[in-house]
């Protein structure tokens, strides 16, 4: 008896770690392209740079009035990158994920279109070629910011992948992925000299409907995000305030 005890007992430990484990590269989803979808190879991520974190934490703040110029490739790929880029052979990403089940999808609307991120890769997908920031204004409550910037980062999640096996638990769990993909964001673009604010005020359904979203793509975040106008946009706020 205590032998089919120690089993037992062997079996639930062994399924218990089973789920704290990193999934395989096999097993980390992708969202399949169109075969008709234009793709872009994304410059290569920079893993070292001239700030430190504590530095870019210091200086992080929330920007909602940016300059004209346009963010180059280098940069947006940065972004991406520090949003949801693979780190690990399996697949690990910079942000961390319940079950490591990835349910976050990310998108960033610029002048010339609309890009949907793909980490294994690090590529990204044309989704559309004209400047949706007007209607992602509209759709966020004509918040200045949305159309000023010039590349609005949409952070959308599909809940089902974690669903699966999180049940209940899984929207707080995705909403707390979204939190720190948001953040490894504005501290990345803080790194690059830039700004941002993430901005949670719009209308969902607009939101999807302005960018064709999956239905089962759920947005979260829209995080714009550019060169600061000026020294006094940094501090963001209402008055002035440092948020």
């Amino acid at each position: 008896m205590p032998c089919c005890r120690s089993l037992l007992l062997a079996s639930v430990l062994s399924l218990a770690l089973a789920g704290c484990l990193p999934r395989s590269p096999g097993e980390v989803q992708e969202v399949p392209a169109s075969p008709q979808a234009e793709e872009i190879t994304l410059p290569a991520p920079r893993l070292k740079g001239e700030a430190s974190l504590e530095e870019t934490l210091a200086a992080r703040r929330s920007v909602r009035q940016f300059t004209d110029e346009e963010l180059t490739l280098e940069e947006l790929s940065q972004l991406l990158w520090a949003a949801q880029g693979i780190t690990a052979a399996w697949g690990g990403r910079t942000a961390p994920s319940a079950g490591a089940l990835y349910p976050l999808e990310v998108y960033v609307a610029t002048a010339d279109g609309l890009y949907h991120y793909v980490p294994q890769g690090h590529k990204a997908i044309v989704e559309a070629k004209a400047d949706l920031r007007d209607e992602l204004w509209q759709a966020g409550l004509s918040q200045d910011a949305i159309r000023e910037a010039p590349a609005v980062f949409v952070i959308t999640a599909v809940y089902a992948r974690t669903e699966g096996k999180y049940g209940g638990r899984a929207e707080r769990y995705v909403k707390l992925e979204a939190g720190h993909a948001a953040q490894n964001l504005l501290l990345q673009a803080v790194a690059l000299g830039l700004g941002g604010v993430p901005i949670g005020a719009f209308h969902d359904d607009q939101v999807q409907s302005v960018l064709s979203l999956p239905s089962d793509h759920e947005p979260l975040y829209l995080i714009p995000i550019g060169h600061p106008r000026d020294l006094r946009s940094r501090s963001g706020g209402v008055g002035g305030v440092p948020v």
